[in-house]
């Protein structure tokens, strides 16, 4: 039931706050300095504002989405109606409607560029690139980050990339087609297949630049959270939100390397004559001359970064979600040390369980079952996760903003995903399921589906304080639940056809009379994609409408604790007109027993909440 709270606490800070220490002359000075002054190519193109910057990377990933989501509905109408004739495509889709049917080349290019779409520039920097930016200045009391010029760089080397990216989709030969995993000897040879040609290096290029973005964007990251935390504000005291960015930013500075190294010896590999990945090819009876290579070091190579990539993709959601779920059922976030415990815990066995993608290789079994303990290992600190949510949760509070609506999404799907995980990460399983459907199902689930409800609660939630304005309530009513019973519509029925054997990666399956009763729950499942896709326009809608024409927001609509809330509505350049506020409590001090409102903000001393403070809190001198 939501709870009525008093409108003071829309005031600055909440309750109890001290006036910023600033004068009338010194905001002048401040806005003039950073504003006024400002050409608008130099405030809203290559802007060293983090807001702005935040606001770039959003919205680049918001146009990739629509283009993943867009490829994702083109091959979903291929497997739901592979006998349907496609005439009407041939407009858009030219050469690759061959007599009435979606070419097959172009279908694996087409299954290859939404997986790296979505996973690599929607939901790692469009995800990550937005909230880190944004969310770190402002929750650890910051002017901007560490180097607002390297973060200006971060943003138009993605931008750069995602232009190359992009023309690669236009190439007569079409774009690289060897999967999202570009494992050789497609993506190694580029007389293999079209889509192995100049898309394939098109593609490599682009993800150099996009390997750039990211680490120049990590180190920023970790250097603010390091450095440039305000007075009071140690590590114990940091938001989920901070200490989930912190990890991801760290995870990606260790492993985006190694797949950097992959993707330049992939480049020796398709134009110097070296095997690092080849031998023993033959092409038309004709046999190459590379020797002594291995398609499988690849695979590791591509995995070390691949799994710790999963929780690049998830831990900055799980990290939103956390915030978002305290702040709306109104009560401390349950367990807060074992929840900064579990993202470290999943951090450091992040690295160590790659090998889970690659038991059909042929692995050790002793070596498989190390990694299969492992990746069942990993399971634990989810669980802890999983269970501070729900306890969070339990008797609260709750307040069913669109936000808060997807962040319990987020949990809901996290939980369904994460069990198809403990089944997978059994080798034994896994061998007979890892070339069907259900491994398709597990990752769109506790991966794919689960980041995009932490972007969307995290859009909702944030969305005042970037742009000043509310999101429409209703529309976000909607928007869930559409994409919420759509997603589950998806993928819940993968699951069923993939444990029955129905492979993935195939172009076609009525070849097949074993899987010609699955032909009606196919066109099931593409149905429910197409109009879950289809859904996602009433938030793009919203977002955009809201901007120009949302209800003006108050300086703290959502009656949060922590910093970001106490700057002025649109914070500008520098974040805080006056002096950084200091923290004195930690970010979670919702419903706490004596005190005269349901929250508490981070930067209000003990020494002005007696009524509410607990013994040991009455030593702490402010």
């Amino acid at each position: 039931m939501a709870t009525n709270l008093p409108a003071s606490a829309n005031a600055q800070g909440g309750i109890g706050t001290a006036p910023v220490p600033h004068t009338e002359h010194d905001e002048h000075l401040h806005e003039h300095d950073e504003h006024h002054d400002q050409h608008w190519m130099w405030k809203y193109v290559f802007s060293q504002d983090h807001k702005m910057i935040a606001r770039q990377f959003l919205i680049t990933g918001m146009f990739w989405a629509i283009v993943g989501g867009t490829l994702s509905s083109l091959f979903r109408l291929q497997l739901g109606w592979p006998e349907a004739t496609l005439d009407w495509l041939q407009p858009l889709l030219g050469k690759w409607i061959d007599g009435g049917k979606l070419s097959k080349e172009f279908y694996l290019a087409l299954v290859t560029m939404h997986g790296t779409i979505m996973v690599f520039f929607v939901l790692t920097a469009g995800l990550s690139g937005t909230f880190s930016n944004f969310l770190i200045p402002l929750q650890v009391g910051a002017r901007d980050m560490a180097s607002g010029f390297m973060n200006m760089l971060s943003y138009w080397f993605f931008f750069l990339s995602s232009i190359i990216m992009f023309v690669s989709l236009f190439l007569e030969t079409g774009p690289a087609a060897a999967g999202w995993t570009i494992y050789p000897p497609l993506s190694a040879l580029p007389q293999a297949i079209p889509g192995s040609g100049m898309g394939m290096t098109l593609w490599l290029v682009s993800m150099v630049f996009f390997i750039v973005s990211q680490l120049l964007g990590g180190v920023n990251y970790v250097t603010t959270v390091i450095n440039l935390r305000t007075r009071g504000l140690s590590m114990s005291k940091l938001p989920l939100t901070i200490w989930a960015f912190f990890l991801t930013a760290i995870l990606g500075i260790l492993s985006f390397p190694v797949l950097l190294s992959a993707a330049l010896l992939l480049v020796f590999d398709r134009s110097f004559g070296t095997s690092f990945f080849l031998s023993d090819i033959y092409i038309a009876g004709q046999a190459l001359h590379n020797q002594g290579g291995s398609p499988v070091l690849f695979q590791h190579l591509f995995w070390f970064l691949g799994h710790p990539e999963v929780y690049i993709v998830i831990m900055p959601a799980m990290g939103m979600v956390s915030e978002i779920l305290a702040t709306n059922a109104r009560k401390p976030i349950f367990g807060y040390r074992a929840m900064i415990g579990s993202l470290i815990g999943i951090s450091l066995l992040s690295f160590v369980v790659w090998a889970h993608h690659m038991f059909v290789t042929g692995m050790n079994p002793f070596l498989g079952s190390v990694f299969m303990f492992l990746t069942l290992i990993i399971a634990v600190p989810s669980g802890v996760k999983v269970f501070n949510w729900l306890a969070t949760l339990w008797r609260g509070n709750i307040r069913f903003t669109a936000a808060m609506l997807f962040a319990i999404g987020f949990v809901s799907l996290f939980i369904s995903g994460g069990l198809t995980g403990i089944i997978l990460g059994n080798a034994t399983l896994d061998i007979q399921m890892h070339n069907t459907y259900f491994v398709v199902a597990h990752f769109h689930l506790v991966m794919g589906s689960s980041a995009f409800f932490g972007l969307f609660a995290g859009v909702y939630h944030w969305f005042p304080k970037m742009f000043g304005r509310m999101m429409d309530e209703k529309l976000g009513y909607i928007h869930f639940w559409l994409t919420f019973i759509g997603v589950y519509l998806v993928f819940m029925p993968m699951h069923y056809v993939g444990i029955a054997g129905f492979p993935r990666r195939y172009y076609s399956w009525t070849g097949f009379d074993a899987f010609s009763q699955f032909a009606d729950l196919n066109k099931f499942i593409s149905a429910a994609a197409i109009l879950a896709f289809f859904a996602q326009f009433i938030f793009i809608f919203n977002f955009f409408y809201s901007i120009f024409r949302g209800r003006r927001a108050t300086q703290n609509p959502w009656n949060s604790t922590t910093l970001e809330w106490t700057t002025p509505i649109v914070p500008g350049h520098g974040n805080w007109p006056g002096e950084i506020p200091a923290v004195y409590r930690w970010p979670y001090d919702y419903s706490k027993p004596g005190s005269e409102t349901d929250f508490i903000p981070q930067n209000v001393p003990y020494s002005q909440t007696a009524s509410s403070n607990l013994p040991y809190e009455r030593e702490i001198e402010d």
